[in-house]
This record gives C-alpha cells, structure tokens and sequence, in this order.
C-alpha cells in the first residue's frame, strides 16, 4: 500500500492480528468504504456499501509441535474465492458473490464464514466439519453456499 502512496496508520497496541489490521486500513482508503465488517480468527469480511462482499487474511495457521518444527493447520475455503485460496494480504472480492443477491450481513468464526443477503437468504463457506456449515453433510465449501434448509424462512441476522 505504500508503493501505492497510501500512509497507514500505526497498528494500535490492542489489535493482536496485522494482517486484519492492514485489511482494515486499506478498505479505509477506498473510494467505496465498507458498510459491514467481521473478524474471524485470522481473516476479515467485509461488506461494501452496494451489498458485495470482500475478504482477506488467512486461511492456514502456525502450529508448533513438540520437536521445535512447525506445521500449517487449513481451514479450506475460509476466504470464499476457491479452492487453493489460503491467503489475501488485501480485502479482495469474492468471484461469486452469493447468487447475485445483495449482501447486508456477514459473520466470521475460526472455522467458516456466514453471509446474509437483502431478500433473507443464508450462505456459509469453509469447513464442514462435524456438519457446522448447515448443508446436511460434512463437505468443505470452497465458496459461499446457499443453505437450502432456510429457503423458506427469511433470515434476520447472523453471528458466529
């Protein structure tokens, strides 16, 4: 960002995460700030103000193991934009934003993601695990997915 001549303000002594922190900062810059925003463990959701969403930070994490030797742990699709995707240094939009329809909500967890559209429809990404995403199966999702189970309710909020 700098290359960029963006000037970032000094990380505060609080925010434990620089890579949210530097998403936060350069979402700030753009002409289209967000309207919405969520921190998950290690990535950031964003909203903007015409309803599409943005992620970045990480999607694999440092473990140490016992001999001194560290290891990686993925969260597969975290971010929402495919397979493979593990890392967005900047807010970057997502390639499918969910069926077109206009986002008013996001939430962020250490494991997935949730996203709310105007109309009341549902969406999560990530690890299925333990069937946490809500699809009747324990499938990762590389990129946001329409929970059909709520296809008939209008969904009000979301929070992870």
């Amino acid at each position: 960002l700098q290359e960029r001549g963006f000037e970032l303000p000094a990380q505060p002594e609080d925010e434990g995460c620089a890579v949210r922190w530097l998403c936060f900062s350069a979402l700030l810059c753009e002409h289209n700030p967000p309207a919405r925003a969520a921190a998950g463990y290690r990535h950031s959701l964003f909203i903007d103000g015409e309803g599409r969403l943005s992620s970045c930070g990480s999607a694999a994490e440092g473990q140490e193991e016992e001999e001194d030797e560290s290891s990686e742990e993925e969260f597969p699709g975290l971010l929402g934009h495919g397979e493979g995707v593990l890392q967005l240094k900047t807010p970057t939009r997502l390639p499918s934003v969910p069926g077109g329809e206009r986002a008013i909500g996001v939430a962020a967890s250490r494991y997935f993601s949730l996203a709310l559209s105007a109309n009341g429809a549902l969406w999560s990404w990530s690890s299925g695990e333990d069937g946490k995403l809500g699809h009747g199966d324990k499938e990762d999702q590389w990129q946001p997915k329409k929970l059909e189970d709520f296809a008939a309710q209008r969904v009000v909020a979301v929070s992870a």
